[in-house]
């Protein structure tokens, strides 16, 4: 397997809205990057990947851009980015920009033109449509609930935007969109970004005719997903784009692709494609939705998550590349979702981290996660932010649903628990701002933050900074291959990664009870060499059978 740096890396996602405000105003910001680049440095990272900071009316917090070679005022200038640039790179961190271009913002000067009239130059960068028999041109629901169609009345057309109406779909089909996307992917690059985290990359491609969807009972619009998603020149254009802009610089690229199969996965990222160097893949942190989507909440199970993430392992071996995450700004908070956020949720959070890194792949962090922050309960729908959740809250409002119902939804699945500001310190808002923030602190920062956790030896914090340092010793975790062990015990994941001669048994237990790893009869070792624990090991034990406590990991060395 070819060595590559993006391989060997450890990326932390800053969402930079709630990572650290330095100017009072209440909204995360570049100079407050800045002032914590010594911390992502003491916890061993490689790479940032910094969500959208480009102007944006933030309709869909910046993933709604309306210049994508400026800064956001409220994030501060151009040259903030610049300085924040060159002193991650001084500390020899590398910098991932969030590339947004399956849609603009409505107040993007493309769309402001291309709604002026039907014969604008500009008309075609985007989607429009004549109405149907009075309605939409089709059935299509978008991802933040209702039509996925605006209506124009300069032109008397409709428009498509698959997520928020202020986030209109580009027309990838025009190669003058295709070639401004290259330009200013290139503006970046010759600044210095060493690559890009690609939003919903794989909804680029449309089926031309845009074919009505099947509605569900109950509902007036159709899922459209199978006409957006890997679509039918999806891989023709990102293989247009890496020879145009990618193949010119040494850059990783990881495309956020909602719905692709391993199969799919290997088509982005298999090298001999030149396509993509990773996906984001969904399967596991659907686990836990039901056939009605995202908020038709079902429990996820062991049995489940050990298939699917087996899968991935086994189907890109050799083929392509994982990407490994449990958390990002869209989803809840790994430790309340996946593990014991109450008694057990220092021990727990240290076990989903250890399964996780120990995976091939690049693992990801999301800010807090080093810390086991949790999703957080607001007492009312007016604390939360977030267009998607309110947007869901109204609909489900003015369908009869039972408010508080709907804040259970909320408080497992909303993407506001991710957005809560990261926890610096016990003083007032968790020392993420001296002003008012834009969204509520979790009232749990007193005893979770970032100073105590660097303080504390026994840490989740330094149990990342540990997990972080042995990938960068043993090349078995990046390059080993993966098999799944005791497939059918419901409490224990276990599974080896074997490079040559050297063999890592990895075993976690997902439960609050005591489980019993017994190692299966075909491994054998001379030597062994505890690697990492969650608890207090008497490292003479053996492994043949051992008694794993609560959320307990363990990571074995054997020869």
């Amino acid at each position: 397997m070819e060595r590559k740096w993006w391989k060997e890396a450890v990326v932390y996602q800053i969402y930079p809205r709630s990572f650290k405000d330095s100017n009072g105003d209440g909204i995360g910001d570049l100079r407050g990057i800045i002032s914590k680049l010594d911390y992502l440095k003491e916890l061993g990272i490689d790479v940032v990947w910094l969500s959208p900071v480009y102007k944006s009316p933030n309709d869909d917090n910046g993933y709604d851009i309306s210049d994508y070679r400026a800064i956001m005022d409220e994030f501060g200038t151009m040259a903030d980015w610049e300085e924040m640039i060159e002193e991650m790179h001084k500390r020899g961190i590398k910098l991932v920009m969030d590339l947004v271009v399956n849609h603009t913002s409505d107040e993007h000067p493309w769309f402001i033109e291309s709604r002026q009239s039907k014969d604008n130059p500009y008309r075609d960068y985007y989607i429009w449509r004549p109405g149907k028999n009075g309605r939409e041109p089709n059935n299509w629901e978008s991802h933040f609930s209702g039509s996925a169609w605006e209506y124009d009345e300069t032109t008397g057309e409709y428009y498509l935007h698959l997520f928020s109406k202020k986030q209109p779909d580009l027309n990838w089909e025009n190669p003058r969109v295709r070639q401004e996307v290259y330009e200013m992917m290139k503006f970046w690059l010759d600044k210095g970004v060493d690559g890009f985290r690609m939003d919903v990359i794989n909804m680029i491609s449309k089926v031309p005719e845009l074919p009505d969807g099947d509605v569900q009972p109950g509902k007036k619009y159709a899922w459209g997903g199978r006409y957006f998603m890997n679509g039918p020149r999806v891989h023709e254009f990102l293989q247009e784009m890496h020879r145009e802009v990618l193949s010119k610089y040494d850059v990783m690229t990881v495309g956020e692709t909602p719905g692709v199969t391993p199969a799919e996965g290997i088509l982005y990222t298999a090298p001999e494609r030149k396509e993509l160097n990773m996906v984001f893949q969904f399967e596991h942190v659907d686990l836990d939705s039901g056939a009605g989507g995202k908020w038709d909440i079902h429990p996820w199970t062991l049995a489940d998550l050990k298939k699917t993430m087996t899968k991935w392992q086994k189907e890109l071996e050799g083929r392509g590349w994982n990407s490994l995450y449990l958390n990002n700004h869209d989803q809840p908070r790994a430790v309340s979702r996946f593990g014991d956020d109450g008694t057990y949720r220092v021990e727990s959070a240290k076990m989903l981290a250890t399964f996780l890194h120990m995976m091939q792949g690049t693992p990801y962090i999301y800010q807090g996660e080093e810390l086991g922050m949790t999703n957080v309960r607001f007492s009312s729908i007016d604390d939360y932010r977030d267009i998607e959740t309110l947007n869901m809250y109204k609909e489900q409002i003015e369908n009869g649903e039972d408010p508080q119902a709907i804040l259970e939804k909320i408080y497992y699945k909303g993407r506001d628990n991710a957005r809560t500001p990261m926890q610096w310190d016990d003083s007032e808002h968790a020392g993420f701002t001296t002003g008012t923030p834009w969204i509520q602190v979790n009232p749990n920062y007193k005893e979770i933050n970032a100073k105590a956790a660097m303080e504390d030896p026994n840490s989740v914090f330094h149990y990342y900074k540990k997990l972080i340092q042995l990938r960068k010793a043993h090349d078995v975790i990046v390059y080993g291959t993966y098999e799944l062990m005791l497939e059918d015990d419901p409490l224990i994941y276990a599974y080896t990664r074997t490079l040559g001669k050297e063999t890592l048994v990895v075993m976690t237990n997902f439960s609050s009870e005591t489980a019993i790893f017994r190692l299966p009869n075909d491994i054998t070792y001379s030597t062994k060499q505890l690697l990492i624990s969650n608890y207090d090991v008497d490292e003479q034990e053996e492994l043949y059978e051992i008694r794993l406590r609560p959320w307990e990991a363990r990571v074995y060395k054997l020869q």
